[in-house]
């Protein structure tokens, strides 16, 4: 994303705002509730379109591209939404190959042992012929995740995966993530989970304001002398009620 600008109503969510991302390296983007954190991935993806800047996957400019010119560029990126966005009148196996059926690339075998292969991955082959309504919140965003690595996708990004979820919940997500960074997957999160952020991510991008304020490691971050990157990570009584309403 090169100095993108966006914004509803007259409220500006970002301004002349600026990502790269590296391949095969897992990145985070931090920022207060409303920020425009996921708003970015939905530019990204081109669900919505910037009001100024360009936006590139691997060199291409994605802001003159016809819908089915973005439609083959989307096949490269899956998105793993906060709540999972399982469709609910299919089992999990007819969810995780439902992009692979759509294209109708396959046969029905090959698609059943990519199905099996992902939910092998994230631990859940037994729950093949469940319904999302059976799975609990963690299963269910392991679920998303397996259909998310279906297509194969170069980028794979990841809205609040965390949200909602108990301690082993969270733990597998972070093992899971820890496991496509092991295996070279480019990586883009949106969270408030900073323990998480840390514990799997290389690179930070953090957006106050509708601009960039920070970029780089944790360790940087960390000794990042910014007001508004130390109330992040640190708050304290003048933390209190702050961006409430």
């Amino acid at each position: 994303m090169e100095k993108v600008a966006y914004a509803v109503g007259g409220r500006r969510i970002l301004d002349g705002f600026d990502l790269e991302l590296e391949r095969g390296v897992n990145r985070t983007i931090l920022g207060k509730s409303g920020a425009g954190k996921t708003t970015i991935l939905k530019l990204i993806l081109g669900l919505l379109r910037p009001d100024a800047g360009e936006i590139y996957i691997d060199g291409t400019a994605i802001g003159g591209l016809s819908e089915s010119e973005l439609s083959r560029v989307r096949k490269r990126i899956a998105i793993v939404f906060q709540g999972g966005a399982l469709f609910d009148s299919m089992t999990v196996g007819e969810n995780v190959g439902y992009r692979l059926f759509e294209e109708g690339r396959l046969t029905e075998a090959e698609i059943e042992r990519i199905v099996l292969e992902k939910l092998g991955f994230v631990g859940l082959e037994q729950t093949i012929d469940l319904y999302p309504a059976e799975l609990s919140g963690g299963m269910k965003k392991r679920a998303a995740i397996a259909r998310a690595l279906a297509a194969e996708p170069d980028y794979i990004f990841f809205d609040e995966p965390t949200t909602g979820l108990d301690p082993i919940g969270v733990y597998n997500i972070r093992h899971l993530m820890l496991r496509l960074q092991g295996e070279g997957k480019t990586t883009l999160m949106v969270t408030h989970d900073l323990e998480t952020a840390f514990a799997v991510s290389e690179r930070f991008s953090f957006l106050h304001e509708a601009r960039l304020a920070f970029e780089g490691t944790e360790a940087e971050m960390r000794q990042c002398e910014l007001p508004q990157i130390r109330e992040f990570l640190t708050p304290t009584d003048r933390s209190l009620f702050m961006g409430m309403g």
